[in-house]
């Protein structure tokens, strides 16, 4: 069913009741108003503006929309853009911008949720939600950038959607290292960037293409990586009767305890090295591991090609303290010493408490954690070194700051000052934190934070997903080698989604060898968006996907083919090389099993 075809009488019943339709109330005048109009109920019942009433884009404004507690900032057309990079090319369209709830913060501060649009001249009656990342705190410019196409020949905005992108419900601010999370110390701002940015810029977008094209979206699509991810998986958990699919890749679904493992991270790597987190494995190091893993598992899928795709099978193979060598002495690229080795096995078995409970989830073994390129997606650069950030890891400066002032309640204010300041602030904090006493403040509340953070960044009941799988499909991948959120966790939550009674409407896409979203030493460029509008417009259910390689990608081992193909398959199955076949740099040679 279409949403056109659907009774406004639950058209916006996003979390049972008619949750949708007091926040449309609060955001359009006359909503809430016995007896008057309705612009955003009779436009979302099918009553949709005639001919003459649809609006042009330069009255697109905040008085035609009849908009209160909301505000459009700017209404313009933008001509075709066709002399940039493919993925950046744009064609003529409608850019509107606008805030969503205006106020000041307990903290002083002003705040709002900001949001883009852009209404292409040539609509395909679709609506496109464009996932944000890491903190927010900006709007991502609103093309629809397609998932897995980091050279990606087109957006979603030249594909003809209308593409609505928000900023979380903050604006980052510049204070070096932090900046980014001091939304944390306001209560609202929390829930805004947890869930309630995306529920109000939805029902905003779903109003203004209605008034805008006199039609309302006869699909509706979400696409986000990391915290774009999370919030995919928060769309199908408290949005489920709104969205006809979702692609979501590397999700933090479970956030705020991913972000326990940079304060583990960080306490296991200190003693190797206090001076510096870079120091406690070299590059030498790293590369060491990742060919020893592939010494043990790289074969297991029939392949010898430095990519392990039988991932279960190599978990149950590779052993670090017996199948990397222990130095003697100092460690020369060739060996581990013994601190090494039981400060990586600890990192990789995950964060615990005193009783042996884990606080998280494992990671998997796969020879990308060598990969050491400059770039966002790389596990040297989250775990140990950021040249970007004078060296400093990601760990600490995004998920350090995150951790204090947006996972943990009451937040902990880590104050003004410069890098000088700031950096050994975070690294204290991280090092002294106690998995006993601190990481439950992950699900503590107080009267002023009356959510937790396990309550406002993660999707409720993520196994179920009851009114998404009565109506929607989702599409998940995951890069083997993340070392943000564990691939791991994502395949647990898949499993327990099955056996909780998964009818044919979900699909997971394991990437072998991939870092956080792209990246890597992986077949990481691959268009999943396609299969996804297929499966859900006309039924045909994705099976393998080729993914290529990504141009420039300097992670790649140099004896790979800059024309290596391989399939993604639909988990459980992985890529299997067939007998015999001669051309392993072709996805020709592989198939799908179990």
């Amino acid at each position: 069913m279409s949403d056109l075809d659907r009774p406004v009488s639950n058209c916006w019943c996003a979390r049972g009741g008619l949750v949708g339709l007091i926040l449309a109330a609060r955001l359009v005048a006359g909503c809430a108003q016995p007896g008057g109009s309705d612009p955003v109920e009779e436009s979302l019942s099918g009553k949709v503006p005639g001919e003459a009433a649809r609006l042009d884009c330069a009255a697109i404004t905040t008085a035609n929309l009849q908009l209160r507690n909301a505000e459009i900032t700017l209404s313009q057309s933008v001509p075709a853009k066709t002399d940039g990079a493919t993925s950046e090319n744009y064609p003529e369209h409608c850019q509107v911008q606008g805030r969503i709830d205006p106020r000041t913060g307990a903290d002083g501060k002003p705040y709002a949720i900001g949001f883009e649009m852009r209404l292409p001249v040539s609509w395909n009656g679709k609506l496109l939600f464009q996932g944000g990342g890491g903190t927010d705190g900006a709007i991502i410019p609103a093309l629809g950038l397609i998932l897995g196409t980091s050279a990606a020949t087109s957006n979603g905005l030249s594909l003809g959607y209308a593409v609505v992108s928000t900023d979380g419900g903050h604006t980052s601010e510049s204070a070096p290292f932090i900046g980014g999370v001091l939304f944390g110390l306001d209560p609202q701002a929390r829930i805004d960037y947890g869930y309630r940015a995306l529920e109000l810029s939805l029902v905003m977008a779903k109003y203004i293409v209605t008034r805008r094209y006199g039609a309302f979206p006869a699909r509706s699509y979400f696409e986000g990586c990391s915290n774009g991810g999370r919030q995919g998986l928060v769309a199908a958990a408290r949005l489920g009767d709104q969205f006809d699919g979702i692609l979501v890749g590397d999700p933090g679904f479970n956030l705020p305890k991913a972000a326990l493992q940079a304060a583990w991270d960080t306490q296991q790597l200190l003693p190797l090295s206090p001076a510096s987190l870079a120091a406690a494995f070299s590059v030498a190091d790293m590369s060491l591991v990742g060919r020893r893993i592939a010494d043990q598992c790289d074969a297991l899928d029939g392949a010898v090609d430095g990519i392990v795709s039988a991932v279960a099978a190599c978990q149950a193979v590779f052993r670090l303290a017996s199948d990397v060598p222990t130095c003697a002495t100092a460690p020369d690229g060739m060996c581990l010493t013994l601190a090494q080795k039981a400060a990586l096995q600890a990192m990789m078995d995950g964060p615990s408490n005193t009783a042996g409970q884990p606080l998280y989830a494992r990671w998997l073994w796969d020879p990308g954690i060598a990969a050491s390129a400059v770039g966002f997606s790389s596990w040297r650069m989250w775990k140990l070194e950021n040249p970007i950030l004078g060296g400093l890891s990601m760990n600490v400066a995004l998920s350090g700051g995150s951790l204090s002032h947006i996972f943990t309640t009451p937040p902990t204010a880590l104050g003004a000052g410069g890098p000088e300041v700031i950096i050994p602030r975070l690294i204290g904090y991280l090092a002294s934190f106690n998995f006993d006493t601190d990481a439950p403040k992950i699900f503590t509340t107080t009267r002023e934070f009356s959510e937790s953070a396990m309550s406002f960044m993660t999707p409720p009941h993520p196994t179920s997903l009851a009114a998404f799988k009565a109506r929607g499909k989702l599409i998940v991948f995951h890069g083997t080698a993340d070392p943000v959120f564990s691939a791991a966790d994502t395949v647990d939550w898949f499993t327990a989604l099955t056996r909780a009674g998964n009818p044919d409407f979900a699909r997971l896409y394991l990437v072998p060898g991939m870092g956080h979203c792209s990246g890597g030493m992986a077949t990481d460029r691959f268009d999943l968006l396609t299969p996804l509008a297929d499966w859900v417009e006309r039924g045909i259910a994705p099976a393998a996907v080729n993914a290529s390689l990504t141009p420039g990608n300097t992670d790649v081992p140099a004896n790979w083919s800059p024309e290596r193909t391989r399939p993604l398959c639909a988990y459980p199955k992985h890529a299997v090389a067939l007998p015999g076949a001669s051309d392993l740099e072709s996805a020709a040679s592989f198939v799908c099993r179990d």
